[in-house]
């Protein structure tokens, strides 16, 4: 494995970060507002920026105030594309987290409102990919399966005709996620590949990832415990497997910040970045 200080030794201090930037039509480098400690605040723009990202995937929000969701007002939608649109930083995604409250099942009528009303909103703030998380009480299980396809199929025709992809984060096998696909059958719904999440869980991620192949995988999360390069992932076979497969996508550091945010997220995006200096 390429060591951390290998990777580093080409970085010329921090501020060269950006310099590595990702070619255009190569893979994007992009971060989360909640592990930028920003959940729901426009200033994580401006940081993703000043860290070097190439996006930023933003939180809708968990908390509801007269049946809305935070991210559910038109002056707030304006106001964050026009801050992408002056740092020149690119909403990559979207995470609809109130589906930790909120599960993700057939006749669940509250999960349904918030995809509906989240399709809207992640079209409005002109993005492409929306995350579905599933996971502890709201995890699916296999009895779950046909209950959670047939609440996507009902939803999917919307989310096409919005042009808005809805990723599937959870803990469940490449496998049982395309199970979930092929019930639904719709271009609309593909995986949010989480690294992490499926190493946790067991999945073999350098087996997974070819597996799936670029078009059922929507955007992907990096991380692993501590800092990236310093845990069990392997992440020049995983970004090898990524690249190799063609995906040209986000993939957007989920990443802990135990010292700082801002040291560590250099850190962890100059680890990747060094990775992806060198040839596939």
């Amino acid at each position: 494995m390429i060591s951390r200080r290998t990777l580093l030794a080409g970085v010329s201090g921090l501020a060269g970060y950006q310099l590595l930037a990702a070619p255009k039509g190569h893979l994007k480098i992009g971060v989360t507002d909640w592990n930028l400690k920003l959940t729901g605040k426009i200033e994580a723009i401006a940081l993703a920026k000043t860290l070097g990202f190439d996006g930023v995937q933003v939180s809708i929000g968990r908390a509801i105030v007269d049946e809305k969701m935070p991210m559910d007002n038109a002056g707030l939608i304006a106001q964050y594309r026009e801050e992408s649109k002056k740092q020149k930083m690119p909403l990559d995604g979207t995470c609809l987290d109130r589906l930790h409250a909120d599960c993700l099942k057939s006749g669940n009528h509250d999960a349904a409102k918030r995809v509906s009303d989240g399709i809207r909103i992640t079209k409005a703030l002109g993005v492409q990919v929306m995350l579905l998380p599933f996971f502890g009480k709201c995890g699916t299980q296999l009895e779950d399966f046909d209950s959670t396809a047939d609440l996507l199929r009902e939803l999917a025709p919307d989310a096409e005709k919005a042009g808005v992809i809805l990723g599937l984060e959870n803990t469940l096998s490449a496998e049982e996620n395309v199970r979930i696909m092929d019930k639904v059958k719709s271009k609309a719904v593909k995986v949010y590949y989480d690294v992490g999440n499926s190493t946790n869980a067991k999945h073999d991620v350098l087996q997974e990832i070819p597996w799936l192949g670029k078009d059922r995988i929507c955007q992907i999360h990096l991380k692993d415990k501590g800092y990236l390069g310093e845990g069990t992932i392997d992440f020049p076979k995983v970004l090898a497997a990524i690249r190799g497969i063609g995906f040209a996508g986000y993939a957007n550091l989920e990443t802990g910040t135990p010292k700082s945010v801002e040291e560590d997220m250099r850190k962890n995006l100059a680890f990747v970045r060094g990775i992806l200096s060198h040839p596939a």
